[in-house]
């Protein structure tokens, strides 16, 4: 919103709009085009994915409530770590993390695999082919995982990686950008 009133005013000049995702059909396999559209839309994904672990996150948390309270209370206190890079937590919050993972044994699935999802866009050095089927591969253990925000068959993460397209096809375009990067003027300002 107020990208839009800076623009307005001349006072910020969008120069690159994200790209936005695209969905067709879900497909049987995952091929290059699929790949490329994850890489591109690798933000959206991992938005996307973060959600999932959410849900993933209250359905184990309620199912400890009633089974093992104190086990709740050490999975309540990771709430604030699921969503962070393990590399970026201390010594402390890695340890306890891996503790209150312990406890769960689908959210230590679904934790894992966001961190495979996302080093597939981080593998510069492995060739197409490999990336592809390390997707696929990805896709079908998801699928296999019997947890519903993965394994759904309509709205799980796997038949979403599958029905993302690369942008270059043809389709409505949005009007309002998701995210822009700006180059803020500073004319009409006194120091």
């Amino acid at each position: 919103m107020y990208i839009c009133l800076l623009e307005a005013l001349g006072l910020a000049q969008v120069k690159k709009v994200a790209p936005t995702p695209r969905f067709t059909e879900a497909k049987h396999a995952v091929d290059s085009e699929t790949l490329q559209a994850v890489i591109t839309h690798r933000y959206d994904v991992l938005a996307k994915y973060a959600k999932s672990l959410k849900r993933t996150y209250t359905e184990e948390l309620g199912k400890l409530r009633q089974l093992a309270p104190h086990d709740a209370h050490v999975l309540k206190s990771l709430k604030r770590w699921l969503h962070r890079d393990e590399k970026s937590l201390c010594e402390t919050e890695r340890a306890n993390l891996k503790q209150g993972l312990a406890k769960s044994r689908a959210l230590h699935t679904v934790y894992s695999m966001r961190a495979e999802l996302a080093s597939l866009w981080e593998r510069s050095s492995v060739s197409r082919d490999q990336l592809v089927r390390q997707l696929q591969d990805w896709c079908h253990r998801a699928e296999a995982s019997g947890i519903r925000p993965l394994a759904n068959s309509r709205t799980g993460c796997a038949a979403t990686l599958r029905t993302l397209r690369s942008p270059r096809g043809s389709g409505p375009q949005r009007t309002r950008p998701r995210r822009v990067f700006l180059r803020i003027s500073t004319v009409g300002f006194s120091g």
